[in-house]
């Protein structure tokens, strides 16, 4: 069972969601269409860098828990974290929208805007020779700028991110060690800042919210667009 384990913490992310998405007042799975079109998008694009950093030696895999079945230099397990984790977090965020009539972040989402983009921005540069830490911050920054140029209203998109944190870090933490002999995915310290947050490197934090921002916003491009169609 322990070869496993991967596949497991996936299955486990997506298991709640899954279910009720067919809620039948509230029904996400009438939203697939427009899930999986940005959800395809996003994820070939982080599976590129995901399998570029593993051919670089930024971070790699325990096959101790994995099935052994691999796409390219990838196994399949981290290929369906790129779904399994977006699925999670866009319908927490179309959730929240039925829920939470007043946000509570809607007059400081744009503050956490710019604190994030100037913070990852500085640490980015200044640590530039570091490749999970400045193309994790430069890339989320230059997202953020953009979206703060389209003048995005943010404040479903913070607090799906912040909602879902918890439960990144037990995933996350299951996945670099925590109640484990060895970590699934081991990091080159090297590569980043060497902060971490249990096991966990402090850029998978910020890995997860492009990734999780990128999702909501290419879904809210495709529903838009079904819309006015």
């Amino acid at each position: 069972m322990q070869s496993y384990t991967y596949l497991f913490v996936d299955l486990a992310c997506i298991s709640v969601p899954f279910i009720a998405s067919f809620y039948k007042k509230h029904a996400f799975y009438k939203e697939w269409n427009s899930f999986f079109k940005a959800n395809i998008i996003v994820a070939i694009l982080f599976i590129i860098w995901d399998s570029i950093f593993t051919n670089l030696g930024i971070w790699g895999f325990n096959t101790d828990y994995l099935t052994g079945i691999h796409l390219g230099n990838l196994p399949i397990e981290e290929v369906l974290f790129f779904i399994c984790i977006p699925y999670c977090c866009v319908f927490t965020y179309f959730a929240l929208q039925h829920i939470i009539n007043h946000n509570p972040l809607e007059k400081i989402a744009s503050v956490l805007s710019s604190f994030f983009i100037i913070t990852l921005f500085v640490v980015g540069l200044f640590h530039f020779e570091k490749l999970y830490t400045s193309i994790t911050f430069l890339s989320t920054a230059v997202f953020l700028i953009y979206l703060k140029m389209k003048k995005v209203n943010l404040s479903y998109h913070y607090f799906t991110y912040f909602l879902i944190l918890p439960f990144f870090f037990i995933s996350n933490g299951i996945l670099t060690g925590s109640f484990l002999v060895e970590p699934i995915v081991w990091y080159n310290d090297a590569e980043n800042l060497g902060i971490r947050i249990g096991n966990i490197p402090v850029e998978d934090s910020i890995y997860g919210l492009l990734l999780i921002f990128m999702n909501i916003e290419l879904y809210r491009y495709f529903k838009n667009k079904k819309t006015k169609v």
